[in-house]
């Protein structure tokens, strides 16, 4: 699988680096680690690859992993009616968001729709960071407070963030932190120094495995802070990784821009609808969602499960999907999950064929033909209620 993954990507475009697009702190430490490939997202370079994809998630399965993450651009909201303004352009009800504690937040539009799918952190009085998926959400914040005259800020802060994952995750930056990363809860964060270096740390990722997110808070230090993490975690065998698609798709995490856009709400995609969360202030797109609550939806978001051998190729394109003849939808994603032992996905679906067990005909965009039913989503259990190591027992 190895040798077939390089001979497509020898056959791939070059990316070219240049000043046009934003570096990450950790850019150039990946490239000194073995990336052979980029990919553009929020208009910087994230890494795409480092080693086959299968070895990558058994790394981070079992052992410990470092991302960078830097593409999941900061944006800060602060000032006396930021509080105001972030509980604005969402649908949960953030006046129930305790310091310290973080969110998945969704953005949302006038019309109900997903702009963005960000971790909020709620990193002090008045200040928040939203942690951006692929779209310019910091743009949209800016222009709802624009209009709204509240007095709040929103800006671009000197914070990085790299990942630091798998079940030895924790007892890696125990030996940078100390014993206080085991007291980092589940969607909250903390302050650390870690040699002269400040960071904040959430214990947050994009996998179905414990982790954190490492935030670096200054720049020049991105480096160091590499060497660090891969240094504390070299007797776990600590390995640099791409973004992990056989597990996020696993824990039913969705990708901005593929998965879920413009234009689809969270009645639209299984397992976001719960964060339509009844409050009585207004946000912007409430008067739609309520709506769409009452009357529902006719297409949804669900998990597909393919029949077959192992997926071998990346999906490049959506792959069409039919029923009785008749295409109804499209896949948005495709991948081989070593750990299910399963080519797993998901797939936009009239809300008639949203239930799980739903057979379907899919034609990839090679032109071969797979036969898939629908599932549920997520398709493990992504609760990580502590993070792996010496006090977690």
């Amino acid at each position: 699988m190895v040798n077939e993954r390089r001979e497509m990507l020898e056959k791939s475009a070059t990316l070219y680096f240049g000043p046009w697009y934003r570096q990450s702190p950790f850019f150039k430490a990946t490239r000194r680690a073995g990336c052979t490939s980029y990919d553009i997202y929020n208009h910087m370079y994230l890494p795409a690859y480092f080693d086959d994809p299968e070895t990558e998630y058994w790394a981070l399965t079992n052992g410990v992993t470092m991302w960078d993450v830097g593409v999941e651009r900061t944006i800060e909201v602060s000032g006396p009616d930021a509080d105001r303004l972030i509980d604005m352009i969402t649908c949960r009800d953030l006046t129930k968001c305790a310091v310290k504690q973080g969110k998945y937040m969704l953005v949302t539009g006038p019309d109900g729709s997903i702009v963005n799918d960000p971790v909020l952190l709620h990193v002090a009085e008045n200040r928040w960071w939203m942690q951006l998926a692929d779209s310019d959400a910091g743009l949209y914040a800016l222009g709802v407070a624009a209009a709204s005259g509240l007095d709040a800020q929103v800006s671009t802060p000197d914070v990085h963030p790299m990942q630091v994952q798998g079940p030895m995750a924790a007892k890696t930056l125990e030996k940078l932190v100390g014993s206080g990363i085991y007291d980092v809860k589940y969607y909250w964060i903390e302050e650390f120094d870690i040699d002269g270096i400040p960071v904040v740390i959430s214990r947050t990722g994009w996998t179905a495995i414990p982790g954190f997110e490492v935030n670096l808070l200054d720049s020049s230090k991105g480096d160091e802070l590499w060497d660090k993490v891969a240094a504390a975690g070299e007797e776990f065998d600590i390995r640099p990784i791409a973004p992990c698609e056989g597990r996020r798709i696993e824990a039913g995490i969705f990708n901005y821009g593929s998965d879920i856009r413009l234009g689809d709400t969270p009645f639209h995609v299984m397992g976001l609808e719960r964060l339509v969360e009844e409050q009585p202030q207004d946000y912007v797109g409430k008067a739609a969602l309520e709506e769409l609550r009452t009357k529902g939806v006719d297409r949804k978001l669900v998990g597909i499960e393919l029949e077959g051998d192992e997926l071998r190729a990346e999906m490049s394109e959506y792959w069409q999907v039919s029923r009785d003849g008749k295409q109804v939808g499209h896949m948005t994603d495709a991948v081989w999950s070593p750990g299910l032992k399963k080519n797993i996905g998901y797939v936009w679906v009239p809300i008639a064929l949203a239930e799980p067990g739903n057979r379907l005909d899919v034609e990839t965009e090679d032109g071969d033909h797979i036969v898939g039913t629908t599932a549920a989503i997520p398709f493990v259990d992504p609760r990580k209620e502590k993070p792996a190591g010496s006090l977690a027992s």
